[in-house]
């Protein structure tokens, strides 16, 4: 095992890397509504988000098949030139994505070619996190292999803190007039974060080429006992196969609904359910997850004293039993029906023709209640249609929400209780896979169950509760439903199967 100075070289190396990945990967997904309108038609706005919220998922249900190819190529040529190369095509997808045209310009060979790109990004990452986690804890002694690689569980999270922040940052300095900034980020300012990840990408190569292989790979490399068929030694053995399921159903599973409920939905709540402003849908997120960002090392490191298994499972636990009373806090903190919120104390209206063509006039109305702060911003938009001698009429009403000082922080306090929760899960999840499998497979054996439980139950978090809540409009918790069940079913698997003990020795 390496020195303290070395393995932080290591950590650092891997981290940063891992981290633009993320940011590459969840740029799509904090840029949904804005990508919606820009990449599909725009009659239909709700379908317009299922779409790119499909697209989004599709990137997810596709990172087993690069765990399989990369994680393959992973545990044959070595750790460093892999996950090298899975960082290359996920910054070259990011960067294409930022400039591909329109649907107005192209028509569906738009959104096409965002998916294909989409898919690309899905291989890049079932390649980069089993190499990056593997990478670490084969630097690590194994008293604080949990420690170690609990920082490299950060990257995942501070991607998606980076990337928002990016958004927000591009998205208020395209003009001193802060309507005009919006309006340009909204039509082609959004494109800015994905073209800046090239340069992101171009440092974190220049780093990982001055990184040597993993000590443990090198050594089984030189005795020439590099697996021939990774694939078939991972999964056509009975035994390792066992370990990939149990891995599955009784960790990965519920981790990543939990992670994606905690972070991704619920920012999808706050925005389309609750419809909280832009800017402060973003930020809620932001606060709660700098401040439990920390707590993933906490884990990590106490899963090293007392093991991996029960801190993950009673993560799993808390969301099955809170989720729903927490989704339903977010919800009242917007209620305008609440006693002693539904006064309105002010009311302002703004009218404007949209030019050239003056064929349609924006009515903007904000009201704000007397108890809460609560203001709301209603922006209606009147479009009349000319055409074969006949006229028609279309109106586009959007309500939003910007929440008093009260009511912020009290989101940010609801959704840092939900990422606390990924924290537990997710915190010692990768020294827990690693210590699962052997030297010479084990960066395809726990790629697989690793994005599989993260890319595909994870992944369609968003999407099928966003479209449970369209099948039930009257239960706004309907979708909690999904990641409830499904890390249900993985506690009861888990604390019925998994083992408690921590493997010492990673070598075979």
């Amino acid at each position: 095992m390496l020195a303290p100075k070395g393995i932080w070289k290591v950590i650092t190396a891997s981290s940063v890397g891992t981290l633009i990945e993320w940011y590459d990967f969840y740029i799509f997904g904090s840029l949904a509504t804005v990508i919606a309108s820009q990449f599909f038609p725009k009659t239909n706005p709700t379908a317009a988000l299922l779409s790119t919220l499909a697209t989004f998922a599709a990137g997810f249900i596709v990172r087993p098949f690069g765990a399989l190819v990369f994680g393959r190529l992973g545990d044959k040529v070595g750790r460093k030139y892999t996950f090298l190369l899975t960082l290359i095509i996920m910054g070259g997808s990011t960067f294409a994505i930022g400039l591909v045209p329109g649907y107005e310009r192209i028509g569906f060979a738009a959104p096409i070619i965002v998916l294909l790109l989409r898919l690309l990004q899905g291989l890049a990452l079932g390649g980069e996190y089993g190499g990056a986690a593997t990478y670490v804890a084969e630097h690590s002694p194994a008293n604080r292999r949990g420690y170690f690689t609990s920082w490299i569980q950060t990257t995942a999270t501070l991607g998606l803190f980076f990337s928002l922040g990016v958004i927000l940052l591009t998205r208020h300095t395209l003009d001193a007039d802060p309507s005009k900034s919006i309006a340009k980020f909204n039509d082609w300012g959004w494109r800015i974060p994905f073209l800046v990840s090239i340069l992101l990408v171009i440092i974190s190569i220049y780093i990982r080429l001055k990184m040597k292989e993993s000590p443990l790979f090198s050594r089984i490399k030189e005795e020439g006992k590099v697996s021939v068929n990774p694939l078939k030694e991972s999964f056509g053995h009975k035994g390792n196969l066992k370990m990939v399921l149990l891995a599955l159903f009784g960790a990965t599973m519920g981790q990543g609904v939990v992670w994606y409920t905690g972070q991704f939905y619920a920012q999808s709540f706050i925005e389309n359910v609750c419809k909280v402003d832009f800017d402060q849908s973003r930020t809620i997120l932001i606060w709660a997850i700098l401040f439990a960002t920390p707590f993933f090392v906490v884990f990590g490191q106490w899963s090293d004293k007392v093991g991996r298994k029960w801190i993950i499972l009673t993560g799993m636990a808390l969301a099955i039993f809170t989720y729903r009373p927490l989704f339903n806090a977010l919800l009242e903190t917007v209620n305008l029906a609440k006693p002693g919120n539904a006064q309105t104390i002010s009311e302002s209206t703004h009218k404007s023709a949209v030019l050239p063509t003056g064929d349609s006039l924006i009515t903007t109305t904000i009201k704000s209640n007397a108890e809460s702060g609560l203001a709301m911003t209603e922006i209606r938009k009147d479009t009349v249609y000319t055409g074969l001698g006949k006229m028609s009429a279309k109106t586009d009403v959007k309500q939003t929400f910007k929440l008093a000082s009260g009511g912020y922080w009290r989101m940010v306090m609801l959704v840092f209780v939900m990422i606390i929760y990924v924290t537990m899960v997710y915190g010692p999840i990768a020294a827990f896979l690693v210590e699962l499998f052997p030297t010479k497979i084990r960066y395809t054996s726990m790629s697989l169950p690793y994005h599989i439980g993260n890319g595909v139950f994870g992944g369609l978090t968003p999407f099928i509760a966003t479209l449970l809540t369209t099948m039930d409009t009257k239960n706004h918790l309907v979708g909690l439903w999904y990641p409830i069940l499904v890390a249900g079913l993985c506690l009861l698997i888990g604390a019925l199967y998994l083992n408690n003990k921590i493997d010492t020795d990673l070598s075979d």
